[in-house]
């Protein structure tokens, strides 16, 4: 059963179609991501659910409830923006005690709630603090705190960690999606990452050009896309071109062996080292095809190739998914 569902949900400003008849349900507790390339309509559509814009068609519910016309403040969601929205003249306890503050609610029960999801967040020791004095992943958790205090119905997220360096973000996204399992709080994040995307959401609606090109689990979406943008867009892909379709494989299925042998259908252009991984950029011989190779750490001590190095090239065809060719394109 649904607890939020968006239903034929349209926009367009003027002549120009923002989103096209968009239906996704999102299950109590359930971690929603909406990626896409930048313009793609998800900021709009995460606006349309919070109130702060209106739809052309369709509806939103929560909890079998239409809410498509009900003021935000009223919609009972919690919201943590790209820019933190932080008061600098507040500090820490006092950006989280705001919003209670406004609600009027009784002194010991401010303390105590502001107290209760600073310990969340990990930064009780930094209640005292102004936003200049916290880091960059910590104004984030100030944010986060502050959204979670009045127990909102779902939580929204918008690009919540695009201004971090990579570090801080990959630790917050972590904290963030212990936080939201620990708290079962439904939420929908904005985010054109894909590794953020893949690495905290349950489900993850991909948008372009207005339209949902997929709805899934990051496993579905990556094993799985389909059609080709979805292919190219998550994760890196090599594509071939035949006559009237395109073969997409991913890099870790190609495969590498026999250096320099007579077997050799390619040639090694560039080598990048990738942590856990190699990169291996390959010249088919025949085709001059561009071919992309994902070489474990644990088989490249056997390869251990340079530039220039001729090699014999293998993908198993159960690898390869096929796409129709579009018109244009």
């Amino acid at each position: 059963m649904s607890y939020l569902k968006i239903n034929n949900v349209s926009k367009s400003y003027e002549s120009k179609n923002v989103l096209n008849n968009i239906s996704l349900e999102v299950k109590e507790g359930e971690f929603l991501c909406l990626l896409g390339p930048s313009g793609c309509g998800k900021t709009t559509l995460l606006r349309i659910i919070a109130g702060l814009e209106e739809v052309n068609q369709g509806a939103i519910y929560l909890q079998d409830k239409d809410i498509t016309n009900l003021e935000p403040s009223k919609r009972g969601f919690g919201i943590v923006f790209q820019s933190y929205a932080l008061f600098p003249n507040m500090t820490a306890y006092n950006n989280i005690a705001f919003p209670l503050k406004e609600k009027k609610l009784p002194k010991n029960d401010i303390d105590k709630k502001v107290n209760e999801v600073l310990e969340i967040v990990g930064l009780k020791d930094q209640s005292h603090k102004y936003p200049k004095e916290l880091s960059g992943g910590q104004q984030q958790r100030i944010a986060i705190a502050r959204a979670i205090a009045l127990e909102p119905k779902f939580l929204l997220l918008d690009e919540p960690m695009s201004a971090l360096d990579a570090k801080v973000r990959n630790k917050l996204r972590a904290d963030i999606k212990k936080l939201q399992k620990e708290l079962n709080i439904t939420t929908i994040m904005v985010t054109h990452d894909q590794e953020e995307a893949i690495t905290m959401a349950d489900k993850i609606a991909i948008l372009n050009g207005g339209d949902i090109m997929q709805f899934g689990t990051p496993q579905e979406i990556y094993q799985n896309p389909k059609n080709l943008f979805t292919a190219n867009f998550i994760g890196d892909t090599n594509s071939f071109d035949c006559e009237d379709h395109i073969l997409t494989v991913r890099p870790e299925y190609v495969n590498i062996k026999n250096i320099n042998s007579s077997e050799s259908n390619a040639i090694v252009e560039n080598i990048e080292f990738r942590g856990s991984s190699i990169r291996v950029e390959l010249k088919e011989m025949k085709s001059e095809n561009k071919v992309m190779s994902d070489v474990s750490i644990k088989d490249w001590i056997d390869l251990s190739l340079n530039e220039g190095d001729l090699v014999h090239m293998n993908i198993n065809e159960k690898y390869y998914l096929k796409y129709p060719k579009v018109k244009g394109a």
